[in-house]
């Protein structure tokens, strides 16, 4: 019983109240439109060059790469011309040590070597017939432009975007730490380590992949209604949405298209309130920020994403595991335990390890309807070298990881409602037009009921309400970011064509193009209708 009750006294410091959403999403507007009026704010409101979205008709085989977080993929997309595609794709887990690497070749090196064994995999006879050119020509690239892959580089880190394919990076989040990286051009480094390589790729575009979210409805969607805003919840998060050009106070440099009077906005709200002034932050989020790679900045992405939901619920079972007054993962004899076994923890158990808790185990816990809670009580054995967990040792970490994942949930839904506030588009009483979000990660796609607390929160939120609510259609983009980035590579490989040196004056398309289809199911090879 003294177990159940200081659980329930645990869980209730993860509670986000109506209340609390209320002065988040206020917060929230009066954060964004501080971003939109100056640089060097707490969200950083970066104006991408994006006024006009593909319709379509676009055809082409172009690579992508992500760089997204603790994975690397790369993709091929052929672009068929009648919304459809064919996407062919390998992800590689980052090795840890070279996300906190001396030197940023050392990063930009693995990432150009998966890009060679992707295209000598899946791409050989194309590959071959360039190396054969490459001996042949007398270009001092050693290759004819026709014969170049055109690759969109997904980079999802806060970076100065000054061109189509150049940018600088700010500062790096989710884990990452190399300074020797900060404030160069990401696109240059790529295209170094590819050049070395000799490989017939050309770092044509730079996306977001929250940008590139949208690029990727833009181009498979049936319905009539644009998209308001690519979110991502997964490893880390972030959002992109489509302003009004008149609300961007701030000095934008270089030229871009002003005739559809909107833009894309990466607004980087990973870094939300991080002077906490309505954020909540218990002594487990504090200790977290500590002993983070980035105390004092990305706030609120450590309270919502992935990479930091799983070391939250962590701290709070080592803490439980510290007081004697409860009896969490311990037995005094085996008639304690319902499985008639005593518990024992592994001495190299995650659980005693920064980050060694995974929060796919939140997962598992959220969708256990079980009575006896057997799924996660065999994933606590498996994951962390949990053995026969009571049934009142899995109920009270379910407790507390289904807190931490409602939070996260709500807080989610604080970045999606103060967007939907701004866009202004409930203003109209009249329309029942959806209003359309695309999202993709790990959290929305996997944590259960993940999208259903969003929408309870929402339904909370002044100026939404529950009938505000049914009118934002939340819909999964599956590799929105892979397919989002060789879109923008082709356009930008058009624009070379034609002689278009800026791509942002190139594309003349109404923003208010209709996107709103999810791109579906990855796999080997996946036509999309």
């Amino acid at each position: 019983m003294a177990l159940a009750e200081e659980t329930k006294r645990i869980a209730a410091q993860f509670e986000y109240t109506d209340e609390d959403v209320n002065k988040g999403v206020q917060e929230f507007l009066r954060q964004m439109n501080e971003g939109l009026q100056h640089d060097g704010t707490s969200m950083s409101q970066i104006p991408t060059y994006v006024t006009g979205v593909p319709n379509g008709t676009e055809k082409g085989l172009y690579l992508a790469v992500d760089l997204g977080g603790t994975n690397f993929r790369v993709c091929s997309i052929h672009l068929n011309g009648d919304t459809t595609f064919n996407l062919t794709f390998s992800k590689v887990a980052i090795p840890k040590e070279l996300m906190v690497a001396k030197h940023a070749s050392d990063l930009f090196g693995f990432l150009a070597k998966q890009i060679e064994l992707f295209l000598r995999t899946h791409h050989e006879d194309h590959f071959e017939a360039h190396v054969r050119r490459r001996q042949t020509v007398s270009t001092p690239e050693g290759y004819r432009d026709e014969h170049i892959f055109r690759l969109g580089f997904t980079f999802s880190f806060p970076v100065r975007q000054v061109g189509i394919n150049k940018g600088t990076l700010m500062r790096w989040t989710k884990g990452f730490d190399i300074p020797d990286a900060v404030g160069k051009d990401v696109c240059a480094l790529l295209q170094q380590e590819i050049d070395l390589l000799h490989l017939p790729v050309k770092v044509a575009a730079l996306v977001n992949d929250t940008v590139g979210t949208l690029m990727a409805r833009s181009y498979t969607s049936p319905g009539k209604t644009s998209t308001l805003l690519g979110a991502i919840f997964g490893t880390g998060t972030n959002g992109a949405y489509v302003e009004k050009i008149t609300n961007i106070k701030k000095p934008v440099e270089g030229d871009y298209d002003k005739t559809t009077g909107l833009m894309v906005i990466n607004t980087e709200w990973g870094s939300f309130d991080n002077q906490l002034n309505v954020l909540p932050n218990t002594s487990y989020d504090i200790e977290l920020d500590k002993k983070s790679v980035n105390p004092g900045i990305q706030i609120f992405e450590k309270r919502v994403s992935g990479m930091f939901l799983g070391e939250i619920v962590r701290l709070v079972v080592v803490d439980m595991l510290k007081n004697p007054a409860i009896s969490l993962f311990k037995d005094e004899n085996s008639s304690h335990n319902d499985w008639k076994s005593t518990t024992t923890i592994a001495e190299d158990s995650g659980v005693f390890r920064q980050w060694g808790l995974d929060s796919s185990l939140m997962s598992i816990a959220a969708a256990d309807g079980t009575p006896d809670q057997s799924s996660l009580r065999q994933e606590l054995e498996k994951q962390l070298q949990i053995y026969a967990a009571s049934l009142e040792d899995a109920q009270a970490f379910r407790a507390v990881a289904n807190a931490v994942g409602r939070r996260a949930a709500r807080l989610s839904a604080v970045a999606l409602g103060a967007v939907v506030l701004q866009s202004g588009q409930l203003d109209d009483k009249t329309s029942d037009e959806p209003i359309d979000i695309g999202v993709d990660g790990s959290l929305v796609e996997h944590y259960p009921f993940f999208r259903d607390m969003i929408y309870e929160a929402l339904a909370a939120v002044d100026g939404i309400g529950p009938e505000g609510a049914k009118r934002v259609r939340i819909g999964i983009a599956k590799d929105g970011s892979g397919v989002g980035a060789a879109l923008i590579a082709l356009v930008a490989a058009s624009m070379e064509k034609k002689g278009v040196v800026d791509y942002l004056n190139y594309i003349k398309n109404d923003v208010a193009q209709k996107f709103a289809a999810a791109i579906p199911e990855a796999g080997e090879s996946t036509t999309v209708a």
